[in-house]
């Protein structure tokens, strides 16, 4: 993987090249010290992994993750606060990394890179391979999608339900329903998504999954007929 260090410190940069130089799969193809420089590379230059501080002056972390799109390359924050942790995730970044960082807990982030990448340039064909990200206390857990339920909105957390355990999302229903495939995934009330293969049943207005029973709102009714194979 060829990785670009960013950080306006230089002492930081030379830390995290330190880090770096220990993992063969990496390759530092160079550091930036600001994220314009860095924007300016990575249009002309194949990187495969950002490692990316967060408050720097002009453009911050945050924001060149939001220019660059989901296109580009994987990104693992580098940063000396937690404050920024919530809206980092929220960008599906592979990790968060908080000054100074261990050998150990580097390597960890590098394996989490490793999985974000090879999922985002594999092209998918077998449904059961697909798969999303989400943060679990303080690092990301991968979720594949057959393995979701249904997913309820809780506030400002969405809990996605598996048949094993839930998950507390920090995000809002509508964030989440945009990234679902629709062929796999539809909203049938204001605070419920259902993965349609997994309905078992529709009883008194109300779907269940896995004896858990999830209700339809009049609004989605029509729609969600119009979905199953009725006989």
């Amino acid at each position: 993987m060829n990785c670009l260090i960013i950080d306006d410190n230089k002492l930081a940069r030379t830390a995290m090249k330190q880090l770096a130089s220990h993992v063969d799969q990496l390759r530092v193809a160079g550091e930036c010290a600001s994220a314009i420089e860095a924007y300016n590379i990575l249009q002309k230059e194949k990187i495969d992994l950002l490692l990316l501080d967060i408050e720097m002056p002009g453009m911050n972390g945050l924001e060149l993750t939001r220019n660059i799109g989901k296109k580009g390359p994987v990104i693992i924050f580098t940063t000396a606060k937690k404050d920024y942790a919530v809206e980092a995730f929220e960008l599906h970044v592979a990790d968060y990394l908080i000054k100074p960082v261990t050998p150990s807990r580097f390597l960890q982030a590098i394996e989490r890179a490793k999985e974000l990448q090879q999922a985002n340039t594999r092209e998918v064909h077998d449904t059961d391979n697909e798969f999303v990200f989400i943060r679990d206390s303080g690092s990301l857990k991968r979720i594949k999608l057959d393995e979701i339920l249904y997913l309820e909105a809780m506030g400002d957390y969405v809990k996605l339900h598996t048949s094993q355990k839930f998950h507390a999302v920090h995000s809002t229903l509508k964030a989440i329903e945009e990234r679902l495939p629709d062929t796999k995934f539809m909203r049938v009330h204001r605070s419920y998504i259902v993965a349609l293969d997994k309905i078992d049943a529709i009883q008194d207005g109300a779907i269940i999954i896995s004896k858990n029973s999830v209700p339809v709102a009049d609004a989605y009714r029509a729609a969600l007929n119009s979905r199953l194979n009725l006989l």
